[in-house]
């Protein structure tokens, strides 16, 4: 008889120590949630993460965890699930520790599709070190480094994870609860790499950033739910759908010039082909609504099963079966 887990095993008895208000609070609540309805023991699970706000995450775990130094959450992350290929990994990065200083570990994570969970928790500002632009600031943007705003454009997640030739990407809203908590689930069952990156509300230092997209009075009409296998619908009424306009997307209204619920694409989070899901995963919620929940989910090989694969055949073939019996296989000699 399987063990049955509440959100409460994966809690730890640490006081969550984030701002009132701060939408670290609902991730932290949909990521406990998930992982009781994905039903890995907390002693079969890892929680790995790098410096900022969100990296405090490991603390509120009763898991295994790692705060680890900034950056570096997805080297460690790879050589923890390589080292130990029945854990679940996940790893917890913020827009400024997962893109700006470890930016070249997250993209080689995912290039490598090493088989770990990465929440990118994006606020677009550095909000421990009290309010720095970020790599994901939009241009023009004032802060304390930028007084003036900033004059560079800024990295979009789902490009990176798409220039990685990333297999798994969703997205969701701190305050989409129930679409955090799916898209957690979809991405620990993926098995290889998988990218969530969660729109979060830093009401300190950012308040409000995300809000021309998440605010209840336009939320409808400026984001779209994908679901694999339903039709791209979305809007207050569910009348707005997205068709095919060419090589691009369109967003129409069904009924309305001679568009028919047939016209509207239905989602295909599983096809290898990424050119839709690039699409998809790159509209900004102004002429095409924001996509959130799953948007790619494909299988491939995964870097730690070839790596444990390889080592297996290679002990076989050579005879090892330690460290000392590879070391003294080869020419020795003995000092005197």
């Amino acid at each position: 008889m399987s063990t049955q887990y509440t959100p409460a095993d994966y809690k730890s008895d640490q006081p969550v120590r984030w701002c009132p208000g701060c939408g670290d609070h609902a991730i932290l609540n949909s990521l406990h949630k998930a992982m009781a309805t994905l039903g890995v023991p907390p002693h079969k699970t890892a929680v790995i993460s790098g410096i900022g706000c969100s990296s405090r995450l490991p603390y509120y775990m009763n898991t295994y965890g790692f705060h680890t130094i900034h950056g570096r959450a997805a080297a460690i992350a790879t050589g923890f699930k390589t080292a130990n290929p029945e854990m679940t990994v996940w790893q917890i990065s913020g827009d400024g520790d997962g893109l700006a200083i470890g930016g070249n570990h997250f993209i080689h994570a995912v290039r490598r599709n090493i088989d770990i969970n990465i929440l990118l928790f994006n606020n677009k500002i550095y909000g421990l070190t009290k309010g720095q632009y970020s790599p994901t600031s939009p241009r023009g943007f004032v802060s304390k480094s930028s007084p003036y705003g900033t004059c560079e454009d800024p990295f979009i997640p789902a490009e990176l994870v798409f220039g990685a030739r990333g297999q798994f990407f969703a997205r969701s809203i701190d305050v989409e609860l129930a679409t955090t908590q799916e898209v957690l689930l979809a991405a620990a069952r993926h098995h290889g790499a998988s990218v969530v990156e969660v729109l979060q509300n830093c009401v300190i230092f950012n308040n409000g950033i995300h809000n021309a997209i998440t605010d209840r009075a336009v939320r409808a009409d400026r984001t779209i739910h994908l679901v694999h296998g339903e039709k791209m619908l979305f809007g207050a009424n569910r009348d707005k759908g997205l068709v095919q306009d060419g090589f691009l997307l369109k967003a129409v209204t069904v009924g309305e010039d001679g568009y028919t619920i047939d016209d509207v694409l239905v989602h295909d989070a599983h096809t290898p082909s990424n050119f839709l899901h690039q699409q998809l995963a790159m509209m900004d919620g102004e002429t095409l609504p924001l996509a959130v929940g799953v948007i790619r989910d494909v299988d491939a090989p995964t870097y730690d099963q070839a790596v444990a694969e390889q080592t297996s055949a290679v002990s076989a073939r050579k005879g090892f079966t330690s460290l000392r019996d590879m070391i003294l296989a080869g020419e020795t000699w003995e000092v005197k």
